[in-house]
């Protein structure tokens, strides 16, 4: 059904199904004995739980997260190669020892990207992470102005890093909202790379390291994230797990053990579980109708959603809502495959819950001069009536 409403805007509703209504209802988050937590809803950054979620806390090495995401992007972009060969200086040897992470590449050797982006995640090594920072920025202290550049960027207006390892320095911080934020944009934009943080050991140097992240081997759904502890910070993690459709990020800040990070992260996760899902309303590519063009050698052109339409709901309300398509005020020829022309909405008792882009599906050119002229005057008789 089309209703039309003044000047451009377009509305189809199309399709009716119950759900959820997001809405505590007597949900109680878990009590936790941590400095701070976060539980996220990955498709939609919906925070479904928190604790002082935006103090700004020592990371540890849940900045290794920020450190192997530039990495990540600098490959993906092209600017670096899988196998380009990265140098341990001085400064980020670790000479033999043990009271750090490390990934163990001797001094003066160099380490492939690959293997240091490896060393990052699954290692926490620092000579890694060092050694990457002074690749791609010269030192560390100029890479840590590319890190809050990017977390500026991503909306972490809690954080500031000093450093590339999540060491104790003055002034380094960030919140476990923040991190959470972090953890979804490695998930989501350094997808290719994203199977690394759920490997569970890496050898280098013939040194065989397991991955911290203990819930990679008791949780066929966790896929990562990261670990973290200084004596400053205390025992972190960043974990996230996927599963019915739904995938969740926890973030714990500040436990007093390793089995305690593990356990509250895992509390968490079935917290969010347990009373929360994601209704699929509409998938990726789900038509959306033959849209009006104007001054185009066609009159319309094809269009389907850009990504997955859901709708993050309690497991304890139910409703109805529609769905509806809103297009941008002036769809005008040419047309480009691919060009944003609105927005699918899911919609419950008369708001927006949830939206997706809508694209075109191919290429309008623009008309000649007559028709574009015929259709303008047209247009005006119009508007006198």
């Amino acid at each position: 059904m089309m209703t039309f409403f003044k000047k451009t805007s377009l509305v189809l509703a199309f399709l009716t199904v119950s759900v959820t209504a997001l809405a505590n209802n007597g949900i109680n988050p878990p009590k936790q004995d941590n400095a701070a937590y976060v539980l996220m809803d990955y498709d939609t950054g919906t925070i479904l739980a928190q604790n002082n979620a935006n103090e700004p806390l020592p990371p540890a090495s849940l900045t290794k997260m920020m450190t192997g995401y530039i990495l990540e992007q600098k490959l993906l972009s092209g600017e670096l190669s899988e196998t380009t060969p990265i140098k341990v200086s001085e400064k980020a040897w670790c000479r033999g020892s043990s009271s750090q992470s490390c990934m163990y590449v001797p001094l003066g050797e160099s380490a492939t990207a690959i293997d240091m982006l490896r060393g990052i995640i699954i290692q926490s090594g620092n000579d890694a992470s060092i050694a990457v920072a002074e690749h791609i920025s010269g030192s560390e202290s100029a890479f840590a102005v590319i890190m809050n550049d990017e977390a500026a960027k991503l909306g972490m207006t809690n954080t500031h890093f000093a450093n590339a390892t999540g060491m104790p320095a003055e002034g380094h911080r960030s919140s476990a909202q923040d991190l959470a934020v972090l953890a979804r944009t490695v998930i989501k934009n350094s997808a290719q790379y994203y199977p690394i943080y759920s490997e569970k050991e890496f050898t280098y140097n013939n040194i065989k390291q397991g991955n911290r992240n203990a819930l990679l081997f008791t949780d066929a759904t966790v896929d990562g994230l990261k670990t973290g502890h200084t004596a400053e910070s205390g025992y972190s993690l960043a974990a996230s797990s996927h599963k019915d459709n739904m995938r969740l990020i926890a973030i714990v800040l500040g436990a007093k053990s390793m089995q305690a990070r593990a356990d509250q992260a895992r509390e968490l996760l079935d917290f969010g579980f347990g009373h929360f899902t994601n209704v699929m309303v509409a998938p990726q590519g789900t038509d959306a109708g033959a849209i009006p063009v104007k001054f185009g050698k066609a009159d319309t052109v094809t269009a389907s959603t850009l990504s997955d339409l859901k709708v993050l709901t309690t497991k304890n309300q139910t409703g109805n809502f529609t769905t509806a398509i809103k297009l941008n005020d002036s769809i005008t020829a040419p047309i480009k495959k691919g060009q944003e022309l609105g927005q699918m909405m899911a919609v419950m008792d008369g708001k927006t819950v949830a939206s997706t882009p809508i694209i075109a599906g191919d290429d309008v050119e623009q008309a000649g001069f007559v028709s574009r002229m015929w259709e303008s005057l047209v247009d005006w008789i119009k508007g006198l009536f």
